[in-house]
């Protein structure tokens, strides 16, 4: 039994640092981050995805296999292309373009689900943006969450709302119905606000704990996170750090908070390790690279207490 299982879409980032620079590899996509950083954090982590048989869909298999997750039950689609994006730098920041449409993710289907290695997951972990790519991809999230709580397994949800993939309201659908279906929700400030129409933390807490989650942590990046059950409710502090790179800080967020509810069962506890982890993924540049060991976790935990 693994201890963690996403479900989702992983990309190939190829990112040029100046203009007339070369292209740099590199990788992306909300819940494959999440997973490398449970792997790294000690977590039994597994994925599952589509990927297409060419040289992208081979990085992303060796990248898994590099960093301890198990990605043994992918589907390679040999007609299809795996998903890429783009990250250039203007003066505005960051620009991306994405080549997603079509490709092997966007095509899983609800008869390529793994069903005995969802059913051996502790936890099963899916986001909005695994539910966007596609209409066969939402229903087969849809599906995996019933398998989940068929074998009585807990199942995790982070909204990851990306208005260029779908429009609002079929997201506010797609999203609410699989937040009514999950045990613990792991929204953002901004996708809260933006799914719910509420702008008080507390008010969108509240939202997703009617819809039915047991547990429910709302990030708040820079303010930390507010985590909440139907008797108790705690903010936590965020742990300071000088960040250079936000990128992907939620998704390790997610992953450092699944692994430490798995091995303690304490969420709040789980978000005062996941608040440290996602902060120090912020000191390097990139979604992967900076993602933190455990080691390096708990000695800044210890020296916050100090």
């Amino acid at each position: 039994m693994s201890d963690l299982l996403a479900i989702g879409e992983a990309l190939v980032e190829l990112n040029q640092p100046k203009d007339g620079a070369p292209f740099m590899q590199g990788f992306g996509g909300d819940t494959s981050n999440a997973m490398i950083a449970a792997a790294r954090l000690g977590a039994g982590a597994a994925y599952f995805t589509a990927v297409g048989a060419d040289r992208f869909g081979k990085a992303l298999t060796e990248l898994w296999l590099h960093e301890g997750v198990d990605a043994s039950r992918i589907v390679v689609n040999g007609a299809a292309h795996t998903g890429l994006y783009f990250v250039s730098h203007g003066p505005q920041g960051h620009e991306f373009s994405y080549m997603r449409a079509g490709s092997a993710a966007s095509r899983i289907g609800e008869g390529d689900l793994p069903d005995g290695r969802i059913r051996a997951t502790k936890i099963l972990h899916a986001s909005g943006i695994s539910q966007a790519i596609s209409s066969s991809a939402a229903d087969a999230v849809f599906a995996a969450i019933d398998i989940a709580h068929d074998a009585k397994r807990l199942v995790s949800y982070d909204p990851n709302f990306r208005p260029k993939l779908w429009p609002l309201r079929r997201a506010q659908a797609v999203i609410h119905e699989a937040m009514r279906h999950c045990d613990i929700a792991l929204p953002g400030l901004d996708d809260g606000q933006a799914l719910t129409g509420r702008s008080d933390a507390d008010a969108i807490v509240d939202f997703y704990l009617r819809l039915g989650a047991r547990v429910v942590v709302l990030k708040l990046g820079k303010e930390g996170a507010i985590v909440a059950t139907l008797r108790r409710r705690e903010r936590i502090a965020a742990h300071p750090v000088k960040a250079v790179d936000a990128t992907g800080a939620g998704d390790c967020f997610d992953g450092a908070f699944l692994t430490e509810y798995v091995r303690l069962g304490d969420p709040f506890g789980a978000a005062r390790f996941a608040n440290a982890a996602a902060a120090l993924s912020t000191l390097g540049y990139g979604a992967v690279a900076p993602l933190p060991r455990r080691a390096e976790v708990e000695q800044a935990m210890a020296a916050a207490d100090r």
